[in-house]
């Protein structure tokens, strides 16, 4: 009974508190509405976190950077998130003529395929590979452009030159030997006088050398005037005999090359000259001199050594493989450690006809100028000789080759970056160009810088690729799409 009526209280209570707190609202008892309390919340899910996917440049620019950073200008770079990503990237129109896509593979080369597109941790789309058999994509390589960018990728359009191939070589300078003389005698003797006695000496042509005693040209003139003397006691008597005799011994005189003020002398009705001065048959400068005052010398001695250096000959070793393009006539550039700063221009006047067999190189004979006597023997020089090409051929950058020894290669540049590596085989260098006999056209785009990064990439691919090909056996023959 005690229970059942503390029920009825607690139910009497719990009436009445409603009915109070209905009629406090109405009569507005505790205020405006506004502020009665409400119910307490319900609790809301936190909000997901939105992932930075890259920083783009503030100005639009087509730069990058995985962490934040700013641009010159002091601006911070903008965050990409990854529900932007789509926003931001620009429309790729879809590859024509290259079939169904494959697979996805990793942008950066990394042993990664996905059979849908998706990004990397960097943002970056996964490169679309196509099937087989798209005709003029096959062996292509695909860069991304911001990849591109990156490398510094710069191409040229091949176009046809008359290159002028320069051959290089190193040589020594020597005397003309059309040029060096000997000064000797017919005759025997001592030398009396030595008139020119230092070696480097200039003389000119008839400069008295030395005075020399003969006794063969001493006896010589005796003979000249005794039939002299015999000849004029005949005058008028018919008898030539003695004339002829005397003209026998003029002759004597000149083939003994008595100096020809000695015959005149003897001609003019004088007498015997125990000493006769020798004089100079040519003029240069003296380069060896084994004359000395008192000697005793014999015929065909040599008594001085004289070269003429008005003209003297560059000795250039050109190597066998450049041998070709040297022809006789064709200029060529000489530069002397003597004389930095200054050139010396010849012309190639003779190819030897030997190669050496130990240094593979033939001699070209190059003949320079030398008025000024600043070209000596033996001097070291570097010559540069012009070979012209024969005819204007397609050419390209010395830079766009790439050279494996066995192969040469160029990239072909098809544009939005995709790159066709293609054998070229090579003629003629020069200018910084090469011609090209067989592989390109003129027209064709080549990659100028940046090639070897681009030839280093394609082959980390491609060995990447390998490693993956038992994952993915089925992909493994396709090309690659370019984004």
């Amino acid at each position: 009974m005690r229970t059942l009526t503390l029920t009825l209280a607690a139910v009497a209570i719990t009436a009445a508190g409603m009915a109070g707190g209905f009629l406090a609202g109405r009569s507005g008892l505790f205020g405006d509405s506004a502020s009665m309390p409400t119910a307490a919340p319900v609790p809301v899910a936190a909000p997901v976190e939105r992932q930075v996917l890259y920083y783009r440049d503030p100005s639009g620019l087509p730069d990058y950077s995985p962490v934040p950073k700013q641009d010159a200008g002091g601006r911070d770079y903008l965050p990409v998130y990854d529900d932007q990503e789509a926003e931001l990237a620009p429309p790729s129109p879809p590859p024509s003529g290259r079939g169904r896509i494959l697979y996805y593979r990793n942008p950066m080369g990394l042993p990664d395929t996905s059979p849908t597109p998706k990004k990397d941790q960097m943002g970056m789309d996964y490169i679309p590979v196509y099937e087989t058999g798209a005709g003029d994509d096959a062996g292509i390589v695909a860069v991304s452009p911001q990849r591109v960018q990156v490398l510094g990728v710069r191409s040229e359009a091949v176009q046809e030159r008359a290159l002028v191939r320069s051959i290089h070589a190193a040589g020594t300078v020597a005397y003309d030997e059309r040029r060096t003389f000997v000064v000797t005698t017919k005759i025997g003797g001592w030398i009396e006088r030595l008139l020119v006695n230092a070696t480097g000496e200039t003389i000119r042509r008839g400069q008295p050398l030395m005075q020399i005693y003969s006794p063969e040209l001493l006896l010589a003139q005796q003979e000249y005037v005794a039939l002299r003397e015999a000849t004029a006691g005949a005058q008028g008597s018919g008898d030539d005999v003695s004339a002829r005799l005397l003209d026998g011994a003029l002759r004597r005189l000149g083939a003994l090359d008595a100096p020809e003020d000695v015959v005149q002398a003897l001609q003019r009705g004088g007498g015997p000259q125990r000493t006769v001065t020798l004089r100079s048959p040519y003029a240069g400068t003296v380069i060896d001199k084994p004359a000395v005052e008192g000697m005793r010398f014999t015929p065909g001695d040599t008594l001085y050594r004289i070269v003429d250096l008005a003209t003297v000959w560059l000795i250039a070793d050109v190597f066998e493989q450049d041998l070709a393009a040297v022809a006789l006539g064709e200029r060529a550039a000489v530069t002397l450690k003597a004389y930095p700063g200054r050139s010396f221009t010849g012309r190639v006047a003779f190819i030897y006809p030997s190669v050496g067999g130990d240094t593979r190189t033939a001699r070209v004979r190059i003949e320079l100028a030398n008025p000024d006597g600043l070209l000596k023997e033996n001097m070291y020089a570097t010559v540069e000789i012009a070979a012209p090409a024969r005819r204007p051929a397609p050419a390209v950058p010395l830079s766009a080759i790439i050279d494996s020894g066995a192969r040469q290669v160029v990239l072909i540049d098809h544009g939005d970056g995709r790159f066709e590596p293609r054998e070229v085989r090579l003629g003629t260098r020069g200018d910084g160009y090469a011609e090209v006999v067989e592989g390109v056209r003129a027209g064709d785009r080549v990659v100028t810088s940046a090639n070897f990064l681009i030839d280093a990439e394609s082959n980390l691919r491609a060995a990447l690729q390998a490693f993956t090909a038992p994952a993915a056996a089925g992909p493994a023959a396709g090309v690659e799409g370019g984004r």
